[in-house]
């Protein structure tokens, strides 16, 4: 599939087997959010099928333990009363290595007992994906055999031009592991930026629209928010144009600056971070 040829029922085959949508108008949650049984809620309201939507859900950081994991998966599926969950992500590296690999094989086991589809990690950096390979071999070998360390099926950061973490976005191309983006639209911090205004004059569009078309083009899966309905319908209207390979790169810039939190950058063997 080529980015022209993106359209909003557009998916991405995860290694889990189960499909994403590429665009994430799905239900993103996290225990942390407090906002787990809302978004359940919301679904049965909708009279959407279930297997139409695609709810992901996070084991808070300071639950990155094997029972602390264990126990979150079976709370949020009491919380929101679901059957299973699309998919849950450790959701930030904290807790030092043993702890990390046993909140990893609590979410295996998760997927094992149908509880969970597809599981990732949230807000890993490279090195922590790299022990996280090393985790997933350990545990193969550890409970018999290929498969049994689990699959590594999403990761989510905060990526846009001024963050693309290119390094991350090159190890999971790799692999295979699909990539959502979370604070796309920079929070509407580099609303008039001189790159990204005169792409938005030229193809007629929003500038939010232009941040959503670069994610998309540079295969990540955006998580655009808002509660507006008006822009949530125009942050989906990002079929009707397309980025030449100059304007990516003249829109992406060399600069490191999250607006979010950023536990990338933390030690292996940082135990803990407020």
């Amino acid at each position: 599939m080529t980015a022209t040829t993106f359209n909003l029922q557009s998916k991405f085959k995860l290694n889990s087997g189960y499909e994403i949508p590429l665009l994430g108008f799905g239900i993103d949650s996290a225990a942390s959010y407090g906002n787990e049984a809302g978004c359940a809620e919301s679904i049965r309201a909708s009279g959407i099928p279930r297997s139409e939507i695609f709810l992901t859900s996070k084991v808070p950081w300071k639950s990155v333990n094997y029972e602390a994991a264990k126990a979150q998966v079976d709370k949020t599926l009491a919380e929101t009363g679901l059957e299973y969950i699309d998919l849950i992500l450790l959701h930030a590296p904290y807790g030092g290595s043993g702890n990390r690999k046993g909140a990893w094989r609590a979410l295996v086991e998760a997927v094992e007992a149908g509880k969970v589809r597809s599981i990732g990690v949230s807000n890993y950096g490279v090195h922590h994906l790299d022990e996280l390979e090393q985790h997933i071999k350990e545990l193969e070998e550890e409970r018999g055999g290929r498969g049994k360390g689990g699959v590594l099926s999403v990761g989510q950061w905060e990526m846009h031009p001024w963050c693309a973490r290119n390094d991350i976005g090159e190890w999971c191309k790799k692999r295979g592991v699909a990539v959502e983006a979370y604070s796309p639209l920079v929070q509407g911090k580099r609303w008039g930026d001189k790159s990204l205004k005169s792409l938005a004059d030229k193809y007629g569009v929003s500038e939010a629209q232009v941040l959503i078309r670069w994610s998309l083009q540079k295969g990540y899966v955006p998580l655009p928010k808002s509660v507006t309905p008006k822009r949530i319908a125009d942050n989906a209207a990002v079929y009707g144009f397309s980025l030449t390979a100059d304007e990516m790169k003249q829109l992406e810039t060399d600069e490191y600056s999250p607006v979010c939190w950023d536990p990338c950058s933390t030690p292996l063997d940082n135990p803990r971070e407020a």
